[in-house]
C-alpha cells in the first residue's frame, strides 16, 4: 500500500511539474511575443519621430536662431541675438493700435485697422510680417539694422495683400 502511494504520488508530481512547465512555457511565449511586438512598435515610432524631427527643422531653416552666419555676425559686434529679436518684436507690435493702422503696414485698413499678427527674422536683415485687418491680409518684407546705439531701423522693401475670394 505504501508503495501504492509513493507511486501516486510520483506520478501525480510529475504529472504537476508537466503542468507548470506547459504553463510557464505558454506564458514565456506569449511575453516574448509581446516584447517583439512592442520592440517593433518603439523601432517603428522612432523612425516617426526622426522624421517628424527632420519635418520640424525644414520650416525653420530660415530662422535667425539656425543661421549661423547670422548668429556669428551679431557675435562679432557684441550685440545679443535675442535682444535685437525682442527689439524688433517691439517696434513692429507696438504700431498695432486699436483706432489706427500700423505704420509698419503700407496698406490701410479697409474693414479696421491693419495690425501685425506675426513676425520671422529670418537672419541678421531681413524679417517677415503678417498683417491683417480682420478681411483683409498680407506679408511685408524688411530690411533692418542694428545702429550703434541699439535701436533697430526697419525699411519695407515689399509687401502684397491677398485677394478676397
Amino acid at each position: 500500500m505504501r508503495s501504492k502511494i509513493l507511486m501516486y504520488l510520483f506520478i501525480f508530481t510529475l504529472l504537476f511539474t508537466i503542468f507548470i512547465y506547459v504553463n510557464d512555457k505558454k506564458i514565456l511565449d506569449a511575453r516574448d511575443a509581446s516584447i517583439a511586438g512592442l520592440e517593433t512598435q518603439v523601432s517603428l515610432l522612432e523612425a516617426e519621430l526622426d522624421s517628424l524631427k527632420m519635418t520640424n527643422i525644414e520650416p525653420d531653416y530660415f530662422s535667425i536662431d539656425r543661421n549661423e552666419e547670422a548668429l556669428y555676425f551679431f557675435e562679432e559686434r557684441g550685440i545679443s541675438p535675442e535682444g535685437v529679436k525682442t527689439k524688433i518684436q517691439d517696434k513692429l507690435i507696438s504700431g498695432n493700435s486699436a483706432t489706427e493702422d500700423n505704420p509698419f503696414v503700407p496698406f490701410a485698413g479697409m474693414e479696421g485697422t491693419m495690425r501685425i499678427n506675426k513676425i520671422k527674422i529670418i537672419n541678421h536683415k531681413w524679417v517677415l510680417a503678417d498683417f491683417t485687418d480682420g478681411t483683409y491680409w498680407g506679408e511685408v518684407f524688411f530690411t533692418y539694422t542694428v545702429e550703434e546705439n541699439g535701436e533697430i531701423s526697419l525699411l519695407p522693401e515689399e509687401s502684397f495683400l491677398y485677394p478676397v475670394n
